[in-house]
């Protein structure tokens, strides 16, 4: 078993791609993080944040570019 990583001093960013009103449909990212990348949702901020490894996210973020990212 991991332990959960502490990120009460992440800094947080909204998604550029995120839409709505008042950021009604955020996804924000915490950056500076070498291990790991850290992923909430904003309407949730206080729920636990998905961990993705480097490699995971790049593969998801460039299957997100080309159309190919899978429907959940």
């Amino acid at each position: 078993m991991r332990a959960t990583p502490d990120l009460s001093a992440a800094q947080w960013r909204k998604s550029s791609y995120s839409g709505g009103q008042d950021g009604d449909e955020c996804l924000e990212v915490a950056d500076g993080i070498a291990e790991f990348i850290p992923v909430r949702d904003s309407k949730t901020s206080f729920a636990p944040a998905l961990a993705f490894t480097p490699d995971a996210w790049g593969a998801f973020i460039t299957a997100v570019k080309n159309g190919a990212a899978p429907i959940v």
